[in-house]
């Protein structure tokens, strides 16, 4: 490939460097998931389940979540889960990387923060 000629997509192992970036995320992502999963489906009572460790977890934001919060929580981390794994799909296809708008590259930099974009930052921004 000369430098005049642009790159239309990545290769095989970059590829492979972004499968595991968001394979990694998608294990958090559902993680995360199940524990919000938990807190919906966890009793009012005051038993053993209110110290379970499960809810360490969630230390760094609210010690103890409502239900409707948890609710909200669990189906924003269920979208992130179906994007992820639409961008393991792109990947197979290999299609991943490609903006849906301009059909141009996604710059790396971009996909490594937001793994599963579609836009590149240009088509994104005239939304």
């Amino acid at each position: 490939m000369t430098d005049n000629e642009e790159k239309n997509r990545y290769s095989d192992e970059e590829l492979l460097e972004f499968k595991d970036i968001i394979v990694q995320k998608l294990i958090k992502a559902k993680s995360e998931f199940e524990i919000l999963r938990s807190a919906i489906t966890q009793n009012e009572s005051n038993d053993t389940q209110d110290t379970s460790p499960t809810f360490k977890v969630l230390e760094e934001g609210a010690s103890t979540l409502s239900k409707e919060e948890a609710g909200r929580l669990a189906q924003r981390q269920q979208q992130f889960i179906r994007h992820l794994e639409a961008a393991l799909v792109r990947i197979e296809n290999k299609t991943y990387g490609i903006c849906r708008e301009t059909g141009k590259l996604i710059p790396k930099e971009r996909l490594k923060a937001v793994p599963h974009a579609t836009l590149c930052v240009e088509a994104k921004n005239k939304r």
